[in-house]
């Protein structure tokens, strides 16, 4: 029987709350800086920008400080503290319920988290994130993944408690999840073997 996204959440949440200290003082590898700056580039204006599975709130100040108008969400209540600390307002939400009016946000940005989401639900999420985009908005989806990640599935040697659940697609899988709900603008991978990146830049067609 498939993998539900509804069974990973409990897990996923209590893992997150548990490492959320930990995570808040780590800093981030100039590849990960990179990234988030291109994306800011791509945004013609400076809207409304929507940051799913936000984390500790680091990349949510990022474009706070650079004039957008920023809204973090998270599954775990002790992330969204932490967001809320640095003066991001941030809301405890999981992906399928994104509790915002249709078509209110011009960019959404989702690093490293949609490969929580298995592959039953994934079409389904995505679908939430196009509804919540403006016609011609963008959508930054950055996950680990291909070359030597594969499957689905707890990661027993996770450094979390309890392991996560990951789902890790290849290039053509990616791509085509995301061809399911929007344009891809740009798809590039960075680094290789267990920290091989996928980073996808999409619209959603006016």
């Amino acid at each position: 029987m498939s993998v539900r996204y509804d069974d990973v959440i409990g897990p996923l949440r209590a893992a997150y709350d548990g490492g959320a200290q930990r995570r808040d003082s780590r800093g981030k590898a100039p590849w990960k800086v990179a990234e988030r700056a291109t994306f800011l580039n791509r945004l013609k204006k400076r809207g409304r920008l929507l940051e799913i599975g936000a984390g500790t709130g680091q990349d949510s100040v990022y474009f706070q400080e650079n004039g957008l108008e920023v809204v973090a969400v998270d599954l775990s209540p002790a992330m969204v503290a932490l967001c809320r600390e640095k003066g991001v307002e941030a809301h405890a939400m999981d992906f399928l319920h994104l509790d915002f009016a249709p078509g209110s946000f011009d960019a959404v940005y989702a690093f490293n988290c949609l490969l929580h989401v298995p592959n039953t639900d994934l079409p389904a999420v995505m679908d939430v994130i196009r509804g919540l985009l403006r016609p011609g908005g963008l959508f930054f989806l950055g996950v680990y993944g291909g070359g030597s990640l594969t499957g689905e599935g707890p990661f027993e040697e996770d450094d979390h408690d309890p392991p996560r659940f990951f789902s890790f697609r290849s290039d053509e899988e990616l791509q085509e999840y995301a061809r399911g709900s929007f344009e891809i603008v740009d798809f590039h991978v960075v680094g290789a073997d267990e920290n091989r990146f996928q980073a996808l830049t999409l619209r959603r067609s006016v």
